[in-house]
């Protein structure tokens, strides 16, 4: 039975709206956070949507059709659309039709019925990649083509269950250590287990959702110790490369040599190889001569770090290795190009998610709290800004001088606090780093004075640190718990939720989270766009007005 007591309101066009004032918002975002995207997440009024993709993760996880409208009604204040009904049975009617299994040497797509059938046959992008029929509900595929096919097909429509099975990979046995010094929590071990169950019938294929600073390392570490095999890790930046090599020679019985870097310096095959995206996507007269590390060594199982951020290059070279066990981790499954469905057809379905707020309540992460900090123009800029064209003016914005004051100024609020400085311009940060005295590391400074002045951070000799984009991913300082964003990458959610990761290690005090943007300009419109993602997982943000004045006066 429906009541206006509800927080939900499902409209006819597929959108959802929650009252973020609802005294049970919380738990119903938990709800809808399986089967519904945001779209936006202004102060009153968070909107979802419905698509085919996240329905699939949803029944990819065990969940029921059924359940996905049960689920949706128990919250929604006038039930569901008729409309929207249609919608989630027809795409939930479109899941588990298409299944290719193994076949001899070759594989065999059965579909669930003769006219399915006919439609895959005549769709073009799909049929290029079958070899011929068999009977009148199946297909040959070549095994080259299996990611192809898949591709193509979840294009038409359709997601295909790949129960082809995998290669063994060469095998390669060790252990996770269970001490006083390191042990995997019960949500690590849950989520590994999901990717590999101990039958090894299910699985082995699918992308692992959790917040940043929970331990997605770990996660990847005790999945690659149930599979057993020689494993390639695909990470962001050199540090996290050096991240993971460390984890693996610290939380496991690797011995040390069991563990390799191949990155732009060195190159190294190993048992557990530890890659860059950018050395495979290194382009040599056209052509990406590093892609053949996939095929190297006998890899069993691939790790794609922060799969939200794949770039194209390695999404085709995934196509063609998919009787690999293939494991994706992220923070959130949004891509800014909109290619969600490509992660799902070449990597996997979401096996496993936990909400941020639901571990920062047990403490895996730090409490948060977040503010948007305005900043004036000075009367000089405002000119400049208003007479550039559109794509001038966000750089304009975000560069903006006032901001430096203010970021002084919100770091001498903290003093005994360390404090993560991030930014996109160059030139901007430089100018910051200086004020403030603090080191800056950005792209042209090399790997290894990139690492000491990591690690110097680490033992508390460097109050603050100034970052340009190398540091929104994959980079462990769990000492920092303020960051001060003084530009974005326009909308982008991802990278917001990344920089916000940086400060959630679990620590006694708050996590403070300053996201400085010059007032009444096209910046403002943008931070709302990248905060999107963290509204919806709970976190809110306090807007405040910054000026010299006030800052003195406080």
């Amino acid at each position: 039975m429906f009541t206006a007591d509800h927080p939900v309101v499902i409209q006819a066009d597929g959108s959802i709206l929650l009252d973020a004032h609802h005294p049970l918002h919380d738990e119903a975002r938990e709800a809808l956070a399986p089967y519904a995207e945001v779209v936006s997440a202004p102060e009153h009024v968070h909107t979802y949507r419905l698509s085919a993709i996240s329905v699939w993760n949803a029944l990819a996880m065990g969940r029921g059709a059924d359940d996905v409208k049960i689920d949706l009604g128990r919250w929604s204040r006038w039930g569901i659309p008729q409309n929207v009904v249609a919608n989630i049975d027809a795409w939930c009617s479109r899941y588990g039709r298409l299944r290719l299994d193994r076949q001899g040497d070759g594989l065999r797509l059965v579909v669930s019925d003769p006219l399915l059938a006919t439609e895959v046959a005549a769709s073009p992008k799909a049929a290029k990649f079958l070899t011929g029929r068999d009977g009148d509900r199946a297909f040959g595929v070549d095994p080259l083509h299996r990611g192809d096919v898949k591709w193509a097909l979840v294009k038409l429509g359709y997601p295909v269950e790949d129960a082809a099975g995998f290669g063994a990979g060469e095998p390669l046995r060790f252990t996770v250590r269970d001490d006083d010094t390191f042990s995997l929590r019960a949500y690590q071990r849950a989520a590994a287990a999901c990717f590999a169950p101990a039958d090894g019938a299910t699985g082995g294929h699918g992308v692992i959702v959790l917040p940043c600073g929970a331990g997605k390392t770990a996660v990847g570490i005790a999945a690659a110790a149930r599979v057993g095999t020689n494993t390639l890790v695909l990470a962001t930046s050199d540090a996290a490369v050096e991240q993971w090599v460390r984890e693996f020679r610290e939380r496991t019985d690797l011995p040390a040599d069991a563990v390799g870097v191949y990155t732009g310096a060195r190159k190294e095959v190993r048992p557990v190889t530890v890659a860059t995206y950018s050395v495979l996507t290194h382009r040599r007269g056209g052509q990406f001569p590093h892609l053949s590390l996939f095929q190297s060594r006998s890899f069993g199982l691939v790790i794609y770090d922060e799969v939200h951020l794949l770039p194209a290059p390695v999404f085709r070279a995934t196509a063609s290795i998919q009787a690999v066990r293939r494991l994706g981790l992220t923070a959130t499954l949004l891509r800014e190009d909109g290619r969600e469905d490509d992660v799902f057809a070449l990597i996997g379905p979401k096996r496993y998610d936990v909400p941020w707020k639901a571990l920062e309540r047990q403490s895996f992460i730090a409490e948060a709290e977040c503010a948007e900090v305005r900043v004036a123009m000075d009367d000089t800029t405002r000119l400049l800004y208003s007479n550039a064209e559109p794509p001038e003016r966000f750089r304009i914005a975000s560069e903006c001088v006032a901001k430096d004051a203010a970021v002084t100024s919100l770091l001498a609020r903290h003093p005994d606090r360390q404090a993560l400085v991030m930014g996109t311009y160059i030139s901007q940060l430089r100018r910051i780093a200086e004020r403030i005295g603090a080191p800056f590391v950005c792209g042209e400074v090399p790997s290894e004075a990139r690492a000491a002045i990591y690690e110097r951070f680490r033992r508390g000799e460097i109050p603050a640190l100034v970052m340009s984009r190398v540091g929104s991913f994959a980079l462990d300082l769990p000492t920092a718990s303020v960051a001060i964003e003084v530009a974005g990458t326009y909308g982008s959610r991802q990278e917001e939720a990344q920089r916000l990761g940086r400060i959630l290690r679990p620590k006694q005090e708050k996590a403070l989270f300053y996201t400085v943007v010059s007032k009444d300009t096209i910046e403002e419109d943008y931070a709302m766009r990248r905060q999107r993602f963290l509204a919806e997982q709970g976190y809110r943000y306090r807007v405040e007005e910054w000026t010299p004045a006030a800052e003195a006066a406080s």
